[in-house]
């Protein structure tokens, strides 16, 4: 049996070196956002651009969608 994968494909307004320093409080506990993402179980992230990241998740999908909405500043999100 395949496990079945849900595809994010975020652009960010601000560059994603940029939203990497909100990770700088040592109470985060990562340095990153794809950290942070990739700390999501069965989730990851990878940035193909500045601006723009393609998450996948086995089933946490809105878990992330609903941390990205308040947590960063979002131009696009397309899911699949």
């Amino acid at each position: 049996m395949t496990a079945g994968y849900d595809t994010l494909i975020v652009t960010f307004s601000d560059p994603i070196c940029v939203l990497d320093r909100m990770f700088d409080c040592p109470a985060w506990g990562v340095e990153s956002l794809k950290e942070w993402i990739d700390g999501y179980e069965s989730t990851r992230m990878t940035p193909i651009n500045d601006h723009t990241a393609v998450i996948t998740s086995e089933y946490n999908t809105v878990h992330v969608v609903e941390w990205l909405r308040k947590h960063t500043p979002i131009a696009e999100m397309k899911e699949f």
